[in-house]
């Protein structure tokens, strides 16, 4: 078990958001998430954490402690936004 990176400044709707998404990053390694679905969380993420400096500490911080990383899911994420298989339900597994 590990601890989520979160900022005790943020609002509970804003924890929730950013639990959400780590939850993703999880599901993306342990059996995959459908492309829309992380770009939904990804995006509701954004909202909260909206420098790439925070965001780059909570991938690390999180990284670390669960041995998964934002940064490749959301890597994985725009490579399949970019591809031709847009008619084909796509999924990010890692």
């Amino acid at each position: 078990m590990y601890e989520y990176p979160l900022n005790d400044s943020w609002s509970t709707q804003e924890i929730v958001t950013v639990v959400n998404l780590l939850n993703a990053v999880e599901t993306a390694y342990e059996k995959g998430i459908e492309l829309a679905k992380f770009q939904q969380y990804y995006q509701a993420f954004k909202q909260v954490v909206t420098s790439i400096g925070e965001e780059k500490r909570i991938d690390k911080s999180f990284a670390q402690a669960s041995g998964y990383s934002l940064y490749r899911v959301v890597t994985q994420m725009k490579q399949l936004q970019t591809s031709n298989n847009a008619k084909r339900k796509q999924i990010i597994k890692l």
